[in-house]
């Protein structure tokens, strides 16, 4: 008899609240992610995110982890992250150009998150020195430790700091490019 993963249906829930609050929040994140006002907080400090990334909270009721990519390419995203003592890497989003993702839904379960990602259209990464797994396909994987014993890969990730904020937004930027800060 197959046992079943309590958490399988994780990903399905997030899948459809991801949609609804994608939906509610389209149209005030055109205006919050061009405002230069107090929402937003840099987050390219003390060498925990690479160029090209900022981060904002996002107010919103539901609470949620979102990126947006503010490039001319399409993205691939990865994500890690320590809820209680386990820890889980998730992936992959398909980011198009200039457009965001809801990459989890509901109030933030950690503090510290960390992003890899993947330029499709120009290469490179957005990457940083947290040590995950990873695997080409989609994939849930729980634990950070051993990733190419036991069949996956190993990526480095980078930092981000949302300050025990409900929600948060990550922006990716073209090289050169850096985020707007302020609190």
């Amino acid at each position: 008899m197959r046992s079943r993963d309590p958490r399988s249906w994780h990903r399905k829930a997030v899948v459809a609240a991801s949609v609804v609050l994608l939906a509610a929040l389209a149209s005030g994140a055109y205006f919050m992610l061009r405002s230069d006002g107090p929402s937003q907080i840099r987050i390219y400090e003390a060498g925990a995110a690479p160029a090209g990334v900022s981060g904002l909270t996002a107010e919103t009721v539901a609470g949620g982890l979102r990126l947006c990519n503010k490039t001319l390419s399409r993205v691939g995203v990865a994500i890690g992250y320590k809820e209680g003592r386990r820890w889980t890497t998730e992936g992959w989003w398909n980011v198009d150009a200039s457009t965001c993702e809801t990459l989890m839904a509901g109030a933030l379960v950690s503090r510290f998150y960390y992003v890899y990602a993947l330029d499709y259209d120009e290469g490179g990464v957005w990457g940083g020195k947290a040590a995950m797994c990873t695997r080409d396909k989609m994939f849930t994987i729980h634990g950070i430790e051993d990733c190419v014993a036991r069949g996956f890969e190993r990526k480095g990730f980078f930092e981000v700091d949302t300050g025990e904020q409900r929600s948060w937004t990550v922006r990716l930027t073209e090289p050169g490019e850096t985020g707007t800060g302020g609190r």
